[in-house]
């Protein structure tokens, strides 16, 4: 990893502040690093149809993907709640499907921090070997 992990939590930090959450006012930053050490950001982006609205998570995974990263190192996660908040399921799976067991950074606006694997928030998960 070329980054430290306060490197990326600002990095998710900053992309937080772009969060468009006018319905739940629950907004949510990501920062992924790629295994080369880039890193790309997402932010939630709500929609008044809800089942349309898109994770912080899969917004900074689908940003490397569009420049043809397809494996990543870690993710920091950055949300304003008193405890560091986990990724959603669909937002796990994604997670798993293009990083594999890695370290995910749970943060919050209040200084507090977590490190999870993402098997520990995944057991068991489906992945492409299930499928063949």
């Amino acid at each position: 990893m070329k980054h430290s992990e306060e490197e990326l939590i600002a990095e998710a930090e900053k992309a937080r502040q772009n969060a468009y959450a006018p319905y739940s006012n629950f907004k949510v930053g990501a920062a992924v690093e790629s295994e080369n050490g880039d890193i790309y950001i997402g932010c939630n982006v709500e929609s008044a149809s809800y089942g349309l609205t898109v994770c912080a998570e899969r917004v900074a995974i689908w940003k490397g993907i569009s420049r043809g990263v397809t494996k990543f190192g870690r993710i920091a996660v950055v949300v304003d709640t008193e405890e560091p908040t986990p990724p959603c399921g669909t937002c796990r799976q994604i997670i798993w499907e293009f990083c594999g067991d890695v370290p995910v950074i749970l943060a919050n606006l209040h200084g507090k921090k977590e490190v999870v694997m993402m098997s520990e928030l995944l057991p068991r998960a489906f992945d492409s070997k299930f499928l063949k």
